[in-house]
């Protein structure tokens, strides 16, 4: 880990965090997926701190097909910690019945469809009960573009999104998580046996020290080289992902079209009097 990255004033970090939550919601209530990981868990005990337990909600969402018991056991540790409500929704079910119609294809549209699937579920409840949606999602993964667009990616607030998985961490470990959740595997669980470390080829410390020297600092690559030493392809891979999904953290291009082209003239735009 960055030593830069212990640092981190983490008592400013959660009451920022709190603050923030608290002027973004204010008298509506909270919806958001808790899946056992080190994300999730860390947003649950922000939001416990930052609300009265009546205005939180929390969906367990498992597919058997891919998500371990482990997990779901998980989930209810921190849930049970911090008093919060919960419903478990099987969402195998839904999984199947899109496959059964579309057909099926290769792992990660199937999981990707997994991720969408459990947004319209939290916006099912969100649109039913007035509630904002709040995502778990960290820097790291938002940078890189490690999410399902519409999927973990559509949610209305994202708290953590500004602090790298290590910083996640470490705040973790401040909040009182368990720590055999801090140091948990990361994993999007969207297929059997999927793992961060495994698809992205480095584990977050890495990812991270590339990002902080790519990000923060504007370093260019044959400089986050040379002085991290990680590398040459890993450093590439992770700056060509931030290159490629910027497209993930934007709204969809609208086509601005010029008043003379609608109207034919930008006198009309004048009104008669």
């Amino acid at each position: 880990m960055l030593e830069v990255f212990k640092q981190i004033d983490l008592e400013k970090t959660e009451k920022y965090i709190i603050d923030f939550l608290r002027s973004k919601v204010k008298n509506r209530k909270v919806i958001f997926g808790l899946s056992g990981g080190l994300d999730s868990s860390t947003l649950a005990a922000l939001l416990a701190k930052a609300f009265e337990k009546e205005k939180i909600l929390a969906l367990i969402m498992p597919d058997s097909y891919v998500t371990p018991k482990e997990d779901i056991n998980d989930a209810m540790t921190i849930a049970n910690m911090y008093n919060i409500e919960t419903k478990n929704i099987e969402i195998t079910d839904f999984v199947e019945l899109f496959l059964r119609k579309l057909g099926r294809t290769n792992l990660v549209t199937e999981g990707n469809l997994r991720a969408r699937i459990r947004m319209i579920i939290l916006y099912y409840f969100a649109n039913a009960e007035n509630r904002i949606v709040i995502g778990s999602g960290d820097r790291s993964e938002l940078a890189i573009g490690y999410f399902t667009k519409y999927g973990d990616g559509g949610v209305d607030l994202l708290p953590i999104g500004y602090l790298y998985k290590t910083q996640v961490r470490l705040l973790a470990n401040y909040l009182g998580i368990p720590k055999k959740i801090i140091e948990k595997e990361s994993s999007p669980r969207l297929w059997p046996g999927q793992t961060a470390k495994s698809e992205l080829g480095m584990g977050y410390d890495e990812i991270d020290e590339i990002l902080y020297y790519y990000l923060d600092l504007k370093y260019k690559v044959n400089d986050i080289i040379r002085v991290t030493g990680i590398e040459e392809s890993k450093v590439r891979k992770i700056v060509n992902m931030v290159i490629k999904n910027k497209h993930k953290l934007k709204t969809p291009p609208i086509a601005k079209i010029p008043h003379e082209v609608l109207f034919g003239s930008t006198n009309k735009l004048i009104p008669e009097k």
